[in-house]
């Protein structure tokens, strides 16, 4: 029998099969099932064993975050176009939301990280891959002509859009999921009637609400209310 923590398997022990696991385990029962101890039973390994890869549970939420950013940037590389021209602004940035809200919708447990924990560090001490897509949104919008305050603007307006629609997700209306009957399902009989009478109507509506296609829908407004940028005419498409 091997002993758990062996040489053998220590050796197959890496930063993304650390980060891998971790990720499965939190999306499969949530971040309050996510410690040191419970990760490296998963691994077959001693927790000590994982310090090598992450000092402790803070760095290891940091490390989810990490792995989001990852699996984001992987997807963008598999699906970029393999034509002449670079696609346009506008075009780069709807494909971008897409990339987001997939990965979104594959680890909800991880988002409200990635809303909260890059903000609370340096910009340089985010994770990297948080970066490069932070790099690579700013260069799209830096080559289709915008300034650095306009490029700026549209960044934040943006990445405010994708994340605030994302987080709000119709699972947050749903008080027991058991329960078969809707109005109870929803927790209406919780509300009064006389102080909330429009959230007791609307939160059926609520949880019928198909984040991604109103993060979209919302996201092209947007985009097609901003300024076109002086030089945006350098994009095949003309910026569209």
């Amino acid at each position: 029998m091997v002993e758990r923590d062996a040489p053998e398997k220590r050796g197959r022990l890496s930063r993304p099969l650390v980060l891998q696991a971790a990720v499965a385990l939190v999306d499969r029962e949530g971040l309050g099932a996510l410690t040191m101890r419970r990760l490296a039973a998963e691994l077959g390994v001693e927790s000590m064993a994982l310090y090598r890869y992450t000092p402790g549970k803070e760095a290891l939420l940091d490390g989810l975050t990490e792995a989001y950013f990852t699996e984001i940037n992987a997807r963008l590389r598999t699906s970029a176009g393999s034509g002449p021209h670079e696609p346009g602004w506008r075009t780069e940035l709807r494909r971008i939301a897409k990339a987001f809200a997939v990965v979104a919708h594959a680890h909800p447990e991880i988002l409200p990280l990635v809303a909260t924990r890059p903000l609370a560090v340096p910009v340089s001490r985010r994770p990297v891959p948080a970066l490069e897509l932070t790099e690579h949104i700013l260069s799209v919008l830096g080559r289709a002509g915008f300034d650095d305050a306009a490029a700026l603007t549209v960044y934040r307006t943006f990445v405010a859009w994708n994340l605030g629609c994302l987080l709000v997700d119709k699972r947050q209306v749903v008080d027991n999921p058991e329960e078969p009957d809707p109005a109870l399902r929803l927790g209406l009989h919780r509300l009064s009637a006389t102080e909330f009478p429009r959230l007791r109507a609307l939160v059926p509506r609520f949880a019928e609400f198909d984040d991604q296609a109103e993060m979209l829908a919302g996201l092209e407004t947007l985009l097609n209310g901003m300024p076109e940028p002086p030089l945006d005419a350098f994009y095949g498409d003309g910026g569209s």
